[in-house]
């Protein structure tokens, strides 16, 4: 099995990726969810690290990132875990030991100050933005300021879970936004169009949970919204 389906098996297992009738933030009504505000335990952090850390090694391995990466960012609040964990999985699974920074969402005005945790960036690193999912990449516009006043870095790329292919604020999807805005590539474990094509009538312990009557109306979603 791929790590790719494992990884669409563990979000559906951790139930962070599910399906039914939801509203996203810009109101278009969607029949599935990724909120990875639902893992919770130690275990699945764990897990969850280790994607990360296998999709960073996969494209550091074809040369679409480099392999000189310094640190990884997290984004408050949900990017924080997602950050730590990769760093852990690629020390202990790949030996590359990557630091790891986040930003407070109120700046400190005691102790060490600032908005930045973690390592301390400095000028001409080399730095990867881990994130959940990219909808209309607000929470991704706010990072460059944050991490340019920190240091004269260079952002690699973004890794985020799911890539779900639809359009942002205009005709391009929001991921070709930020590529366009930001000039920085996104590197999804999965997109909508694997988590369809890997479970569609395959049962996840004993459950299918994308039958044909699901895969139309996400096909739907996907006529109506995703960039071809």
């Amino acid at each position: 099995m791929s790590y790719k389906k494992e990884f669409i098996e563990f979000m559906v297992r951790s139930g962070v990726l599910t399906f039914g009738d939801f509203t996203t933030k810009s109101g278009r009504k969607t029949p599935y969810f990724v909120n990875t505000g639902n893992y919770k335990t130690g275990a699945q952090a764990a897990r969850l690290g280790s994607f990360y850390a296998r999709c960073i090694e996969e494209n550091i391995g074809q040369g679409k990132i480099s392999g000189q990466v310094t640190a990884l960012f997290g984004p408050a609040y949900k990017g924080i875990p997602l950050a730590v964990a990769a760093s852990i999985a690629l020390a202990t699974e790949h030996g590359r030991n990557v630091n790891y920074c986040f930003n407070r969402k109120e700046a400190k005005d005691h102790g060490e100050g600032g908005t930045m945790v973690g390592y301390k960036l400095q000028d001409g690193d080399r730095v990867l933005i881990t994130e959940d999912v990219i909808t209309a990449g607000t929470a991704v516009r706010e990072c460059f300021p944050i991490l340019k006043a920190a240091a004269d870095v260079t952002v690699e790329g973004l890794i985020i879970s799911v890539d779900r292919m639809e359009r942002g604020q205009g005709e391009l999807t929001a991921i070709q936004e930020i590529e366009k805005e930001f000039g920085i590539k996104t590197y999804p474990i999965v997109t909508v169009r694997e988590i369809i094509d890997a479970i569609h009538n395959v049962p996840i312990d004993g459950k299918i949970v994308i039958d044909d009557e699901m895969r139309a109306k996400m096909e739907a979603y996907l006529q109506q919204y995703c960039v071809k």
